[in-house]
């Protein structure tokens, strides 16, 4: 039996469902993986002028995870299109372009002219960045339902491609901002990104990150992600894709059965490039040793 692993986020058809995550695998990974193997790969975030990110250190091991502060360093988006683009035109799988902004006209400019670029397949909406400040308040774009719809739907005014939001987990009712999303008329929900987090050097009493707090990732988030996918599997139409502390084909498919159509390879890949090929394998074999046809049939077939 050859089982189907195919898989549709909105106009794309994946060849499988196995992407790697935004910022933590590239087209410099090409001699250490087989990137055509792969659903699709992210690209790093890219913002409309160039940013030079937060202080380091920006990362540090933690227990079963990593903090990241990177804080979208890049280059920009004309540097995007004119050197990073062209690299990818050897590139026989998906490619989805992530970008991020401050308001509205900055997601939707970066979506209008990434809607010209041949090789970007698609667009994932960073949501997670720092949206403007509110008296003494600042948050989250994703930590807010009207912020989401609004950028959500200026990007899909302003381009026909597959969009993917890419929503928070420090909120409340993420099935609520996913619906929020949903309504916004994105191709498909990201969840999520990494929690807050921060360490300490009890010797120095300073914080280890250089921006005292980051992201974290790994291992350690996966349970609440988990929970977050089948909590939103039962509210939104739209296909969910899981991301967070996948590390084995074990890992992946605990995700798709509580709901995802598709999945994301972050951390593990600083571990090993090559985690996101070897998990293909391993669902394919789960898929024939369980005679499953279509890897399809499995998202959302929790016994609950």
């Amino acid at each position: 039996m050859k089982p189907n692993l195919a898989v549709k986020i909105g106009r794309l058809k994946l060849k499988n469902p196995v992407m790697a995550a935004s910022g933590t695998f590239g087209s410099e990974y090409a001699g250490l993986a087989d990137i055509d193997k792969l659903g699709a790969i992210v690209m790093k975030t890219i913002t409309l002028k160039a940013r030079t990110g937060n202080p380091p250190p920006r990362i540090a091991e933690t227990a079963s995870g990593m903090l990241n502060s990177i804080g979208l360093e890049n280059k920009g988006l004309d540097d995007f299109i004119k050197n990073k683009a062209p690299l990818l035109k050897g590139v026989k799988t998906a490619v989805i372009a992530s970008i991020a902004g401050d308001d509205e006209g900055e997601y939707a400019e970066l979506a209008e002219r990434l809607d010209r670029v041949g090789r970007v397949d698609g667009i994932e909406i960073n949501l997670s960045c720092p949206n403007v400040r509110h008296g003494d308040r600042e948050y989250l774009i994703a930590q807010d339902e009207k912020a989401v719809y609004a950028i959500v739907n200026s990007v899909r005014k302003s381009t026909g491609k597959t969009i993917i939001a890419k929503l928070a987990p420090n909120v409340t009712d993420i099935a609520g901002i996913a619906k929020a999303a949903e309504s916004a008329l994105t191709d498909a929900v990201l969840l999520t990104n990494t929690f807050f987090g921060m360490a300490v050097d009890i010797d120095t009493l300073k914080p280890v990150l250089g921006n005292i707090s980051g992201g974290l990732s790994g291992p350690a988030i996966k349970p609440l992600v988990l929970h977050m996918v089948w909590k939103t599997y039962k509210r939104a139409k739209i296909p969910i894709i899981g991301c967070g502390g996948i590390m084995d084909y074990k890992d992946a498919l605990e995700f798709i059965i509580c709901g995802a159509a598709a999945v994301q390879v972050g951390t593990a890949n600083f571990v090993n490039p090559n985690t996101a090929v070897e998990i293909i394998g391993g669902i394919k074999n789960y898929m024939v040793k369980n005679r499953t046809k279509d890897v399809n049939k499995l998202t959302g077939s929790l016994n609950a």
